[in-house]
């Protein structure tokens, strides 16, 4: 893991892409993209399986239901973890201010948090409604990160660049899944 600061403008945006990444090569549904990006990018507690299991109900618009933007999901579940951390209870108050002022800049951003609305435009456009979706967890992602690294600054300093610097192709990112599949 390399250690070296890097300024917060620019760690939200790697962030971004590297979640965007693992959507557009078909690695993971956007809420999982989201959360697997930041636990691993900002040195979260979680293992890969732990982080891909919490934000799976919540990808294509939770469970498909339409209510809520997936990678919105996948974002917030980040702010419990990293603002949250080991002290919940206590963190509860600044957890739920963070959660909506993540709210806020998203429906900033794009107009609604619901997965319904979001898309209502790219109704039978697959393609379409796909590269509105990989924006929506680059921005989701982008967000989380700007918040939590407001609350916990400390984090610019232990940033997995090798992690959020990669790139898988859309051959790797078949061969990640179906190992994952597997069970490895």
């Amino acid at each position: 893991m390399n250690t070296i600061p890097q300024d917060a403008i620019g760690v939200p945006a790697l962030i971004s892409e590297r979640a965007r990444n693992l959507f557009l090569i078909r690695q993971m549904y956007c809420s999982e993209a989201v959360l697997v990006t930041l636990n691993q990018g900002l040195g979260g507690s979680l293992e890969e399986y732990q982080a891909l299991a919490l934000a799976a109900p919540f990808s294509e618009g939770v469970g498909k239901s339409g209510c809520m933007c997936g990678a919105l999901g996948g974002a917030l579940l980040a702010l419990g973890l990293f603002i949250g951390g080991t002290t919940p209870a206590r963190r509860r108050a600044a957890v739920q201010k963070a959660s909506g002022d993540l709210m806020e800049r998203f429906k900033t951003c794009f107009g609604s948090s619901c997965c319904r609305v979001l898309s209502k435009k790219n109704t039978g456009d697959s393609k379409s409604r796909f590269n509105q979706c990989s924006r929506l967890t680059a921005q989701a992602a982008a967000l989380a990160a700007e918040l939590i690294i407001e609350h916990r600054p400390e984090l610019e300093h232990v940033v997995d660049f090798c992690f959020l610097n990669a790139r898988d192709s859309a051959i790797g990112g078949i061969i990640k899944t179906a190992l994952r599949r597997a069970g490895f």
